[in-house]
């Protein structure tokens, strides 16, 4: 299927760009890192203009982003109308606190570093009602920096595509699998430091 879909970007590469950045920011299956890296590299052929491409890929993430944060503050942001019980609400309300605190890094970071929980961060935000402003502040620095590498990236290594997207893949979701387990793993030190103080 990635090989189909590479196999567009000639054709429809800027809209295919576009809406590759849009949907992958709402979490949806799409190899928009490989289609960045593809564009990247028709741009060097001559196919593509690589300014227009990084324009339009930057564009499409963007505005994925902040339809995820609005996902995340409409439809998310209610708990489904159930009421929490005193304890469910003093963790939310921890949960709240610390992403507030850091939320211009969790934003950012999640743009590129950690690609893969960018979507989660951008519903998460808007449910937990991050400031608007710095959610759009860092999470275009954080898109601005992941376009500019991925399709600077496809532009350098034209010939190598795949190879360089299957290994850029793997080092993202590594890093998106250890940020998890280290969140988790701070979880449950603070559950259990909280069971012992009991």
């Amino acid at each position: 299927m990635t090989e189909a879909i590479l196999g567009l970007v000639p054709s429809y590469g800027l809209i295919l760009v576009a809406l590759g950045t849009f949907f992958s920011c709402l979490a949806l299956p799409v190899p928009s890192s490989l289609i960045m890296l593809s564009a990247g590299g028709f741009a060097a052929a001559g196919d593509l203009v690589l300014w227009q491409v990084w324009a339009i890929a930057l564009i499409g993430a963007v505005a994925g982003d902040q339809a995820g944060y609005l996902v995340g503050r409409h439809a998310l942001g209610r708990f489904g109308g159930r009421k929490l019980s005193p304890r469910q609400a003093a963790l939310m309300a921890r949960a709240k606190d610390k992403l507030h605190e850091n939320a211009e890094k969790a934003v950012f970071f999640s743009r590129w570093l950690v690609s893969p929980l960018g979507p989660y961060v951008n519903f998460a935000g808007g449910a937990a009602r991050i400031d608007w402003r710095a959610f759009t502040r860092a999470g275009v620095a954080g898109e601005t920096l992941w376009v500019t590498l991925y399709v600077g990236l496809g532009a350098l290594f034209a010939d190598d595509i795949l190879a360089l997207g299957e290994m850029l893949g793997t080092a993202s979701g590594l890093l998106a699998a250890l940020a998890v387990t280290g969140g988790l793993g701070l979880w449950l030190r603070a559950a259990l430091h909280e069971r012992k103080a009991r």
